[in-house]
């Protein structure tokens, strides 16, 4: 499996179509439960300028208020939501490789090449992140980066990647030295309780801590997330942000205008591609060894 799935425009499309099976589930459960989300990134872009998927995008994202989000996985366990649909998180039964929920379909088989190792149902994944209040004050701020990133290093238990070599050198050093499983969990979920400590109502924006240190550097008017709207992913009544157009400018500026052509590819890369086979079927063929 040393070599990537070359992705057609044909297995694509299947890809994408296959997807929405999952962000109906995920619509339907938060529906009932009265918990909110928001289509955003890339999805969002198709929404609104192809009525669906970008034609290259591989993926959906969603993003849903903290407090949200964590009721999220409580109700998906108390209601037992569990079953072709698996809500999977980092926990202390579970190791995911993600610092987010992700929503795994096991009608099919998708392994990233980030987590070929990692013993977990490889279906069709929908990528879940928080939403986090950003602090007002310059030094609370920079405070709420370093347990992000703390959080994330202990929680993926992997070394920053292109983030320069002396925070490469130190995250490997504090992996070293808090090497058992119970003190890394001590440890994020600690971080996880400062970086999200912040309340909506003593501050002016917003965050996406959980997306990785790119996006988490980046903060919006919490104005933005004020109402809801929504907009036609592929046929589906899906809620976005109401102040989806400032958002999506102060990402990507013009987000009706296509980017140059050498950037309309998906940006994940896949190890191995099933569209026909169960993930379970192929977890239990390799015992958890890729």
């Amino acid at each position: 499996m040393s070599e990537l799935v070359q992705m057609t425009p044909e297995l694509l499309r299947e890809l994408q179509l296959k997807q929405l099976d999952a962000l109906v589930y995920f619509r339907d459960f938060c529906d009932k439960n009265n918990l909110k989300f928001y289509l955003i990134g890339g999805a969002l872009i198709g929404a609104l300028r192809n009525g669906g998927f970008v034609p290259w995008d591989d993926d959906i994202d969603v993003i849903m208020p903290r407090p949200d989000y964590e009721k999220l996985h409580k109700l998906w366990r108390e209601q037992k939501a569990d079953g072709r649909f698996r809500l999977l998180k980092t926990d202390d039964e579970i190791f995911t490789g993600n610092i987010f929920i992700t929503i795994t379909d096991t009608n099919y088989t998708m392994v990233k090449a980030n987590q070929v190792d990692v013993d977990i149902p490889h279906g069709l994944v929908l990528d879940v992140f928080p939403l986090d209040v950003c602090p007002d004050g310059g030094f609370a701020r920079k405070m709420q980066y370093v347990w992000t990133m703390l959080y994330s290093l202990f929680l993926a238990q992997i070394p920053p990647e292109n983030h320069g070599g002396l925070l490469a050198a130190g995250s490997k050093a504090l992996l070293s030295i808090f090497r058992g499983k119970s003190i890394r969990n001590k440890i994020w979920r600690f971080c996880e309780r400062k970086m999200s400590k912040y309340k909506l109502e003593d501050n002016e924006c917003v965050t996406e801590l959980c997306s990785g240190p790119y996006w988490m550097k980046k903060k919006y008017p919490k104005h933005i997330y004020a109402g809801v709207d929504y907009v036609t992913f592929e046929g589906l009544k899906i809620p976005c942000m109401s102040g989806y157009d400032e958002y999506l400018t102060m990402i990507f500026g013009d987000y009706m205008k296509l980017p140059p052509e050498e950037e309309r590819i998906p940006h994940h890369d896949i190890a191995y591609l099933d569209l026909n086979t169960p993930c379970i079927e192929y977890d239990s063929r390799h015992n958890g060894k890729r």
